[in-house]
């Protein structure tokens, strides 16, 4: 098994992608950890670091959620058989998670987007966020903050020496 990004405590949660995009273009309101519907070559091609969680979002279809964009590239060793890297992939999520979901998608403006995937027991999970989209003001004032952020750390390393 290749190096995990990120080890969390004895929970055995490895990370294997993080959207930083949505943190940046979004205001995440709500989370959900749901389970993926995967089959046997994408989960190895996770297992090798091969996904792209970018351009992904949710949608509800039906009474279902489904992820659609959700880039997962063929596994490197595979056979004969090989997965659609773009294919639509189904949440596994409660009913009561599901209808609390539809209650806050119907609000003009929110929407479904993955933050980050991760193993979880040997499971692949994904923390799915309720969000609205940033205004660019906002995105300017979170990139002032990093920024001053970024300067005080610097400050601070540099009075420590």
């Amino acid at each position: 098994m290749p190096a995990s990004k990120n080890t969390e405590g004895s929970e055995g949660i490895h990370l294997i992608a993080d959207n930083r995009k949505a943190r940046y273009e979004y205001h995440i309101f709500d989370t959900y950890e749901a389970g993926l519907v995967l089959l046997g070559t994408e989960v190895k091609a996770i297992r090798e670091g091969r996904v792209n969680l970018k351009d992904s979002y949710g949608r509800l279809e039906a009474g279902e959620v489904f992820l659609h964009n959700l880039h997962i590239s063929p596994y490197s060793h595979r056979g004969y058989s090989e997965h659609e890297p773009l294919r639509r992939r189904k949440l596994l999520l409660n009913k009561r998670e599901i209808r609390k979901l539809i209650g806050k998608l119907v609000e003009r403006g929110f929407t479904l987007v993955p933050v980050r995937m991760y193993f979880k027991k040997g499971l692949v999970k994904v923390t799915v966020g309720v969000a609205k989209g940033k205004r660019v003001y906002d995105k300017r004032e979170s990139i002032k903050r990093r920024q001053i952020d970024r300067e005080t750390r610097a400050m601070v390393k540099e009075r420590s020496r």
